[in-house]
């Protein structure tokens, strides 16, 4: 007994020991670009290099600013980012509630092709869309970065799966009081699924906030271009790149994202164990 519990302690520690070094390995990327985005340029390229600035160079997040329209660019990426999720609940959250709940001729083959929809990379669409909506005269505006992200495969197949959860009991009770489908959907399956809503709307919110390859193709001027293209933008023509004005930048960008998670990271928590009973 006393041989097992020690075998147990060891483990334990060992295991935490593993946690400690793969999540540093994660967060240290993080920590560097951190430490970069207050240096000074020869301190960025000096050999061997400092984790921590001897000087804290406050006025790179200036110069960072100062590049560009950064504030032009923040709007439009949180007029994108969040315009994306609006459309993306509004469109997904009843097709996840007719899935789960409805029997109809050709379900299954439409959530079969919903499924497929997962597996072919956004790169291999976007020159018909690109096409369709150069015919339409919106190239170059923020309706393009919106409206082909309107639709997430991903967010229907997440909150079919929540939907199922709830039990059928509560559905019959709510009709036989005469609530409608629609009433049903938004007042008990919506809030009963929280967590899981919440946790789809922190993934889109960051892939949208972060999105650089749909912008790059859509846009051509500062008008209607989101943060990471900007943020691409901090280079010199003739000295190459200030790494940390750019790394700067990069804070900025990933800074509403930390902020987005630690306010949701309960949800996140709640969210799995929903998924898991």
């Amino acid at each position: 007994m006393r041989v097992s519990r020690i075998a147990l302690r060891a483990f334990k520690t060992v295991e935490w020991i593993g946690l400690v070094i793969v999540g540093l390995v994660f967060v240290f990327p993080f920590l560097w670009m951190a430490s970069t985005a207050f240096k000074t340029m020869p301190e960025v390229h000096q050999f061997p290099p400092n984790l921590l600035p001897t000087s804290w160079q406050w006025v790179n997040f200036a110069d960072a600013w100062n590049s560009g329209p950064f504030l032009t660019y923040i709007i439009n990426s949180m007029i994108v980012a969040f315009g994306i999720l609006a459309l993306q609940f509004l469109i997904g959250v009843p097709a996840a509630y007719a899935f789960a709940r409805y029997q109809f001729p050709g379900r299954n083959l439409l959530f079969a092709l919903t499924l497929i929809v997962l597996m072919v990379p956004s790169q291999v669409v976007f020159l018909p869309i690109y096409i369709e909506l150069s015919n339409w005269g919106l190239v170059n505006t923020l309706w393009a970065l919106i409206l082909p992200s309107a639709a997430s495969a991903f967010g229907i197949f997440l909150l079919r799966q929540a939907f199922m959860q709830v039990p059928d009991e509560v559905i019959e009770a709510a009709r036989l009081d005469d609530a409608s489908e629609w009433k049903i959907m938004w007042t008990i399956m919506v809030p009963m699924a929280k967590p899981v809503l919440v946790t789809f709307g922190l993934f889109s919110f960051i892939y949208h906030w972060n999105d650089y390859f749909w912008p790059l193709i859509m846009t051509n001027s500062d008008e209607v271009r989101t943060l990471p293209i900007g943020i691409s933008n901090l280079h010199m023509s003739d000295g190459g790149t200030l790494w940390n004005v750019m790394m700067a930048g990069n804070l900025i960008l990933v800074l509403p994202i930390l902020i987005v998670f630690f306010l949701a990271q309960r949800q996140i928590i709640q969210a799995f164990v929903y998924q898991s009973k």
